[in-house]
């Protein structure tokens, strides 16, 4: 007579967290420099585009590979177009133009205000999410950080205002992108990646409309810009999400979300290291104080909050704590 079967323990993942959060933190830190280098060969409109449809080729595989089912109800698939332009097609799209005009290493500083954005807006959006002195303290610090990392003493001079101002606008996008998520697609009962594709996904479409509209077909196709698009999309909107997902599983959101503090990091030494972007001296210290402010911004009172469904964004390009997504 056989021995009744015993419960097997559930597998570990056969590479390290902790690598997987290195690589995270690459993909999406040099992922302006794929922007940087796309726009050299193809209209933004194109690079944002060719970035979600080789994003959502990854997500697809991935949802095939594991049998996943894609959402149902028009509400949620309604909520889900909502997201894919807040989250994807207007950020991306943002990011791209702003790289027109301003270096690689400003676009990757002004993603890093999203917490910052993101708790500006909880406080009128979300009741859970009431201001404390440390994150109040937090939201003041990490905006000083971005008029040093603008210079604004000097008058802004030397900044092209219009190229800045996009790109802190894509940052804004995706914070007003998740607290719409937050109070839409939590428990709607499919799953973190049958939603992360989806969404992505519909915001493939959202560009395919417009891109047409704006742009002509690329008379030559650079091998370096279409590299960089197809990195962008398969690495930094597909494997990216995967890695997040994987992340944070096992060692939870809070943790993972540590990961938007390298980015701008990251993207600033991609850019001088290889791009030959020059920094001045109020940039990179701007940089850390706006970290600063967003990590405090970040910080738990001793009042617990209701758990949100970690749903896809970004690509982009970072995670907040207690949801997970895509940054650029």
């Amino acid at each position: 007579m056989s021995s009744p079967a015993t419960p097997s323990a559930p597998r570990r993942p056969q590479v390290d967290w902790r690598v997987r959060f290195g690589a995270l933190a690459l993909i999406w830190g040099f992922s302006f420099l794929f922007i940087k280098v796309g726009t050299d060969g193809f209209a933004p409109f194109q690079v944002t585009f060719g970035r979600l449809l080789f994003g959502t080729a990854v997500l697809a595989v991935a949802m095939v590979v594991k049998r996943d089912r894609l959402p149902r109800g028009a509400r949620t698939w309604g909520h889900l177009t909502v997201a894919a332009f807040l989250l994807n097609a207007l950020p991306f799209s943002l990011f791209s133009y702003a790289e027109l005009t301003i270096p690689s290493t400003l676009a990757g500083i002004c993603n890093a205000t999203t917490p910052l954005w993101g708790m500006l807006l909880s406080l009128v959006a979300l009741s859970e999410d009431r201001p404390t002195r440390v994150r109040a303290a937090g939201l003041g610090i990490g905006f000083v950080g971005v008029l040093t990392v603008l210079g604004a003493w000097q008058g802004f001079s030397g900044l092209d205002v219009t190229g800045t101002a996009l790109a802190l606008l894509a940052s804004f996008s995706y914070a007003v992108g998740w607290i719409y998520v937050r109070r839409t697609l939590a428990g709607t009962g499919a799953s973190n990646l049958s939603l992360a594709g989806s969404q992505v996904g519909l915001a493939t479409l959202q560009l395919a409309l417009v891109t047409p509209l704006f742009t002509s077909w690329p008379e030559s196709f650079a091998v370096l810009p279409l590299l960089s698009v197809i990195a962008l999309g398969a690495l930094g909107t597909g494997c990216a999400m995967l890695l997040q997902y994987g992340v944070v599983a096992e060692v939870g959101p809070t943790t993972a979300s540590m990961v938007t503090y390298f980015i701008p990091v990251i993207a600033t030494a991609a850019g001088v290291a290889l791009l030959g972007e020059q920094l001045s001296w109020n940039t990179p210290v701007g940089a850390i104080i706006v970290l600063a402010g967003a990590a405090l911004t970040q910080s738990r009172g001793p009042r617990r909050t209701k758990p949100t469904s970690p749903v896809a964004a970004a690509p982009t390009e970072a995670p907040r704590p207690e949801t997970a997504g895509t940054r650029s």
